[in-house]
């Protein structure tokens, strides 16, 4: 039995195929559909790439384009990659013949659904987001069943087949599997990340009071890899013109992968980053507080959205990129100082957090009607 599973949020994927692994019940031969380099211009590996690779599992790299809903070049560029994207879909679906679709949204996923349908096999489709994007929306249309993450978004879709399943979340961020270094925690520590990409606008915010914080706290930076902006080079040049023991508080990293990640968020007491559902989960599942800094464009305003709910439970708080870089600071302050405030408020959120995520989608995908 195939399972192919494709779509723009790696996480959730992940956390489905850790569970397939774990329960080895239905005999299922897992291919997953995916960007094998991040962007067009960036021709590094991607993280999906290397974390499928990792478990030995089919990668199949696809690269389609996308509707914006600003003209430039690039998305001119885009559009007229669509075709392409749903002419290699075709013979993706063709060659392999999966028995089941499990979509995580997005355009890369949108061609192989259409497909899918086409062929006539079983789509099931997860919306992890408060603002479901245009691509899922016609997703939803192709698919079986439609599963959400939140209450609110159930009205975006055909009530018909339409379940509020919650988000799936990796088993990984629970324990600790690999170190990628050793801390010794002698004082807070901060967790900043971009996401997967990093994130070159908070990059340059820590650059400039990155000196501020080592004085008070250790910080662990997962930077990214976009040569682009070569921010990793610039931060290990910056670190090792620190005095030592301010270098010795920092910590970088281009990624943190799956089984180094659980290591992390054990040390944090706070995490900055980017409010996209996937981190939004974690941390509420973790009840690890959050500085969220929302990615401005993101589709229908949904980190922003995300970032709202923190704060409005006494959970987190907010920072705009746009903002100056010494408010980051006072906030960061501010939240360590009154770090058990926010922790004891995860309470507010308990409504948001399904267990067993995984374990459902499982059992909905392979029952038998």
């Amino acid at each position: 039995m195939k399972l192919l599973i494709t779509g723009g949020h790696l996480a959730p994927a992940l956390a489905l195929i850790e569970e397939i692994e774990k329960i080895k019940k239905f005999g299922v031969d897992v291919i997953f559909v995916g960007r094998k380099y991040p962007t067009d211009r960036e021709r590094t590996l991607s993280l999906e790439y290397k974390e499928i690779s990792k478990k030995n599992l089919d990668f199949i790299s696809l690269e389609s384009g996308r509707l914006t809903r600003v003209i430039t070049l690039s998305s001119l560029i885009g559009i007229f990659k669509i075709p392409i994207g749903f002419f290699k879909a075709f013979f993706i679906i063709n060659r392999y013949r999966p028995n089941y679709i499990m979509s995580f949204g997005g355009y890369l996923a949108l061609p192989i659904v259409f497909w899918a349908y086409i062929f006539r096999i079983p789509v099931f489709t997860h919306e992890q987001t408060i603002k479901p994007g245009l691509a899922n929306k016609f997703i939803g249309f192709f698919s079986k069943k439609i599963f959400v993450s939140f209450d609110e978004v159930k009205s975006n879709f055909p009530a018909n087949k339409t379940y509020v399943s919650g988000n799936p979340i990796k088993q990984s961020i629970f324990k600790i599997e690999k170190k990628p270094f050793e801390i010794k925690k002698n004082l807070p520590v901060i967790y900043i990340t971009g996401g997967s990409l990093g994130s070159h606008s908070i990059n340059i915010h820590i650059k400039k009071i990155i000196v501020e914080l080592l004085n008070c706290y250790i910080v662990i930076h997962q930077v990214g890899d976009t040569k682009e902006y070569h921010d990793y080079e610039d931060l290990i040049n910056l670190r090792n013109q620190l005095p030592n023991e301010l270098q010795s508080r920092y910590f970088l990293a281009k990624h943190f992968f799956d089984d180094q990640i659980g290591y992390i968020y054990d040390k944090a007491d706070l995490v900055i980053g980017r409010s996209g559902a996937n981190t939004f989960f974690e941390l509420l599942a973790l009840k690890k507080p959050a500085l969220f800094i929302p990615l401005p464009w993101s589709s229908g305003r949904e980190q922003q959205h995300h970032a709202e709910i923190f704060a409005k439970n006494g959970c987190g708080e907010i920072f705009h990129q746009i903002t100056p870089s010494e408010k980051l600071l006072r906030l960061i302050n501010q939240m360590i100082d009154r770090i058990d405030y926010y922790k004891n408020n995860f309470k507010n959120l308990s409504k948001f957090y399904k267990k067993n995520v995984s374990e459902y989608l499982i059992d909905e995908i392979f029952k038998q009607d």
